[in-house]
């Protein structure tokens, strides 16, 4: 489970417990338990898609894999950056934080990363 976070834990166990609740009451109470088994059924399965798809927002999967800590705004760590990513224009304020992020490039691939600006 490297790179989940504790939160993504949790979503993945209660997702996966109403899953199987409403499974269970399915077949135990037929059709009558029809309806708010097939609500436990979608909600956890919604939350187990949301806990394995959903990652700190402005990171590389690379960072995501090694764990390391999210910078500041959630982007990239400071400094850890390859060399390979180029400064742009391009400039955003983060709704959530407040931060002031920079997109960095590569030229190459096309692959972007975002740095919290001091």
């Amino acid at each position: 489970m490297a790179g989940f976070t504790l939160l993504r834990s949790l979503l993945l166990l209660v997702g996966t417990l109403m899953f199987l609740a409403g499974l269970v009451a399915l077949t135990a109470g037929g059709i009558a338990a029809g309806v708010p088994a097939l609500w436990l059924i979608v909600a956890g399965g919604v939350l187990m898609v949301a806990a394995v798809l959903e990652r700190t927002r402005y990171r590389s999967a690379a960072a995501e894999r090694s764990n390391e800590p999210a910078g500041p705004g959630g982007g990239e760590t400071p400094g850890v950056v390859e060399s390979r990513f180029r400064p742009t224009d391009e400039v955003f304020v983060d709704p959530t934080t407040g931060r002031r992020m920079r997109v960095l490039l590569d030229a190459q691939t096309g692959e972007r990363r975002y740095v919290a600006e001091a």
